[in-house]
């Protein structure tokens, strides 16, 4: 029985993990399209950690308004986060 609580543990910390992603990318695209204050700590922090987790989809897409490959190419990132780290921790809760 240990190891069974172990996955569903494992499982928790995954979609939690998923989920912290996926909200930081969709902070960051409210401040952006709300025009947050850049100058802002709190604002440079969620800029900064948005651009390093989606480092490799932020500039994805070339549309000519920038408010779009802004939701778009953060927009991605923060499904795959989510799709990702929920199927892995669903393989986990089923696993026997």
């Amino acid at each position: 029985m240990s190891t069974r609580r172990t996955y569903l543990s494992a499982a928790r910390i995954i979609a939690l993990v998923a989920d912290l992603f996926a909200f930081v990318l969709g902070l960051w695209i409210l401040m952006y399209l709300l025009e947050a204050n850049r100058a802002n700590d709190l604002v440079n922090f969620v800029q900064h950690a948005a651009q390093w987790l989606a480092g490799w989809s932020h500039d994805l897409f070339t549309f000519d308004a920038e408010w779009a490959r802004v939701v778009c190419g953060y927009g991605l990132a923060a499904v795959v986060y989510l799709f990702l780290g929920h199927l892995v921790a669903g393989r986990l809760v089923r696993r026997p």
